[in-house]
């Protein structure tokens, strides 16, 4: 237990180090002077002073923030501070400023999918057969076990993967598959079958297959620096679009929502992850910060996309909210927050006394 609360700080400490580091780095090329910068929230357990702002470790590690001289609307400003005030500054530069906190959250996933794909290469799995079901075309068309599907209708295959995307893309119409065996290529004619499987939401889609398994072979590719900058990029994407699709399925009710997890089940990971290397936790905190850039993009008050969505409206109307507005809008944003985060406590207990 101990191993994961203190592998749980050191990946929360990163994860909203990069975010506030976002704010501070924008204010500061903006001029808007910073007060406080806080890992943690609370009464503080470490501070340091440096010119006009505080650095701080505060006692509870479930956020942190960037105080911004002038950020509060209605704050009485100093006429020495209104040059560096946050609210003195055009609409743009505000809407940078606070969108750069998430901005930083991709790029820390993008660093580390980088570093991980530079120093550790891919390991795909081979497109090597494994098992052949019957009366299936992979069956009829002759393919065994132990076969290497080297091309699919003209396109190299380098992996299992790509194998399974071009057949998946066939939309049904006829292939030729280019395989190896015992020393030797020859081509064969297949013409998949569409069949209804399960997607990782447990919806039922259509999907186009041949009827075979893969045999399980790992194959490492070494990646150089530029082919890391590709790798990283994929991964980020996949990551966000994955992020967001699951937060419409949760919506939508296609994913149960008690399979929402809190700080107690990013603990529980972050010690399993933590001892399977470097690697892996790398992993783990690259896709928690696409996470939390992603939440931080929420139009609700409170968070960074309610922010911007107010700087929008500004944007648009020419007309800033009163401060009336924004206060009441605070106020609900916090609740539903305040709210979610009860419900994934609950969750995680309910998890943890039911064995999971």
């Amino acid at each position: 237990m101990g191993h994961s609360i203190i592998a749980f700080i050191i990946v929360l400490g990163i994860l909203v180090f990069f975010h506030e580091l976002g704010h501070f780095l924008l204010a500061r090329y903006y001029g808007v002077g910073v007060v406080t910068f806080s890992l943690g929230f609370g009464p503080k357990i470490y501070k340091k002073n440096v010119g006009l702002t505080e650095y701080c470790i505060s006692l509870i590690p479930l956020g942190g923030y960037v105080k911004m001289v002038g950020e509060e609307p209605g704050e009485p400003i100093r006429f020495e501070d209104i040059d560096i005030s946050f609210s003195q500054k055009p609409l743009f530069q505000k809407a940078m400023i606070v969108a750069a906190g998430p901005l930083f959250n991709f790029i820390l996933a993008f660093l580390l999918f980088y570093f991980i794909a530079l120093f550790s290469g891919l390991y795909v799995i081979k497109p090597v057969v494994g098992k052949v079901a019957e009366d299936t075309p992979a069956h009829v068309a002759g393919i065994q076990s132990g076969d290497t599907i080297t091309g699919v209708h003209g396109e190299p295959v380098t992996s299992w993967e790509d194998m399974v995307n071009l057949i998946g893309n066939s939309n049904g119409d006829p292939l030729e598959l280019l395989v190896a065996r015992e020393g030797r290529e020859f081509t064969v004619m297949v013409t998949p079958e569409e069949k209804i499987v399960k997607n990782l939401f447990g919806e039922d889609k259509k999907k186009y297959m041949i009827g075979i398994a893969a045999k399980g072979d790992i194959l490492h590719i070494p990646l150089n620096p530029f082919q890391a900058v590709g790798e990283a990029v994929k991964r980020t994407w996949q990551i966000s679009h994955l992020t967001i699709l699951s937060v419409v399925k949760i919506v939508q009710g296609t994913v149960p929502a008690d399979t929402l997890g809190g700080p107690i089940m990013i603990a529980q990971m972050a010690g399993e992850q933590a001892k399977a290397g470097v690697a892996s936790l790398s992993f783990f905190i690259a896709m928690l910060s696409v996470n939390l850039g992603i939440i931080n993009l929420f139009p609700i008050p409170v968070l960074d996309g309610g922010h911007l969505l107010f700087f929008a409206i500004e944007g648009i109307t020419g007309i800033t909210a009163n401060e009336s507005i924004r206060e009441k809008a605070n106020q609900i944003g916090i609740a539903l927050l305040v709210a979610l985060m009860v419900f994934v406590f609950y969750n995680d207990i309910i998890r943890i006394f039911n064995g999971g």
